[in-house]
């Protein structure tokens, strides 16, 4: 008779659905190692102690942020960000401009290399600038950038000479 209760009991217990408890185990999503160098851009020597932050992008939201430091080549790597997100690299370091991008991880091992610049002079209105230069940027529209095609109406006036470009931004240009 005991042994009848134990095997009775044995598959009453067994009988019980488990699958329904605890968590079930989801696989970490793969993460990509990536590998920033940061140089001088005007030598190409390692920047040390630079701030590399990543910016984990979710649409255009920023879901925090990680910091690493560069080491005495100039590179900080991380390989916690998984693939197929969207980062936004900052870098900033003491007497550079601070650089900004968003990168696409889109491969299992990334190698980005940044060349940092000099801070440049700012543009003032009550400087004297070269003829070529309006606002702080030059005329060339090659140089810019900027579509050879004018975005307005003509330009040109009755009489054959052309009119004086109109001035950016409702800023008086310097004389």
């Amino acid at each position: 008779m005991a042994a009848i209760g134990l095997i009775v009991l044995s598959l009453a217990a067994s009988g019980q659905d488990t699958s329904k408890r605890g968590r079930k185990y989801r696989a970490p999503l793969p993460t990509s190692r990536i590998e920033i160098t940061v140089l001088r851009d005007v030598n190409g020597k390692p920047i040390e102690n630079a701030a590399v932050i990543f910016h984990p992008m979710e649409g255009e939201k920023d879901k925090g942020n990680m910091e690493l430091k560069t080491n005495e080549d100039g590179k900080a790597i991380i390989d916690v960000l998984p693939i197929g997100d969207v980062v936004r690299l900052q870098i900033i370091s003491r007497g550079f401009q601070t650089y900004g991008e968003d990168f696409k991880i889109d491969k299992a091992a990334m190698a980005i290399e940044i060349r940092m610049k000099r801070p440049g002079q700012q543009y003032s209105i009550y400087q004297t600038h070269g003829p070529g230069e309006v606002g702080g940027r030059s005329a060339d529209p090659v140089k810019n950038g900027t579509p050879t095609t004018p975005k307005g109406p003509s330009t040109d006036k009755p009489g054959g000479s052309a009119a004086q470009p109109d001035t950016q931004g409702g800023q008086p240009q310097p004389k």
